[in-house]
């Protein structure tokens, strides 16, 4: 068996040395899955703001604009990097597609969210609650995210995005898939710290939904 983190070079290996099986889709992108038409509202009123096509949109932010079309109508939920991508090409702060803008404080800001407060935005295998969404221009991103994913066929390939992320686990266990690294298996109290664009994916392998703390950085690339 190899150390615990030990390094591998890519999936193949990572199933050999672990017994766990990568599917071969998981070298490409993760592909947009289902959504709430209040984000894609948000996001078709922020490009009507601007006096976009949809054409105009995917030139600027490298979607498809198939794929922005049924973000829009609520047709399907993009996954965080195809938010990075939509939100840095197009300029837009990721906060206002969860919270009406709000005025920029250049010095001293503070945010509370209370318990249950946040901004929930579901997708079919993690639940967010966007957390701090009245402070916009943030250096950091901060979730809290229930892990509904059971297992890495849940998914359409790796999430792979810019910046860093690190996660603490609230509750359950989980089961942290990474591009080159064996998976690694997480419980309450654990903590993960890792390379963004670095594919990787998270499934429970608790009862019931974990909870994680997650914290992305890179927010000043959204703007």
């Amino acid at each position: 068996m190899p150390k615990k983190n030990a390094v591998l070079t890519g999936p193949g290996e990572a199933a050999a040395a672990t017994g766990v099986v990568i599917p071969a889709r998981f070298a490409a992108d993760t592909k947009p899955q289902d959504d709430t038409a209040s984000l894609g509202q948000r996001v078709k009123r922020m490009r009507l703001d601007r006096g976009w096509t949809l054409e105009d949109m995917s030139q600027k932010t490298g979607v498809a604009r198939s794929t922005l079309s049924k973000i829009e109508n609520g047709q399907m939920s993009p996954t965080y990097d195809v938010l990075q991508r939509i939100t840095r090409g197009a300029n837009f702060d990721l906060v206002e597609l969860f919270e009406a803008p709000r005025q920029n404080v250049p010095f001293g800001r503070r945010s509370v969210t209370r318990k249950g407060e946040g901004k929930f935005y579901p997708t079919p295998t993690y639940n967010y609650e966007v957390l701090s969404t009245d402070l916009s221009q943030k250096q950091i991103l901060p979730f809290k995210v229930k892990v509904s994913a059971r297992s890495l066929d849940d998914f359409g390939g790796w999430t792979r995005h810019d910046g860093e992320e690190f996660f603490w686990v609230l509750s359950g266990q989980v089961q942290v898939f990474t591009e080159f690294y064996a998976p690694v298996t997480l419980d309450v109290g654990d903590s993960i710290y890792f390379d963004s664009k670095m594919g990787h994916a998270v499934v429970s392998t608790s009862r019931d939904d974990a909870e994680i703390l997650w914290v992305c950085t890179g927010a000043t690339a959204f703007e």
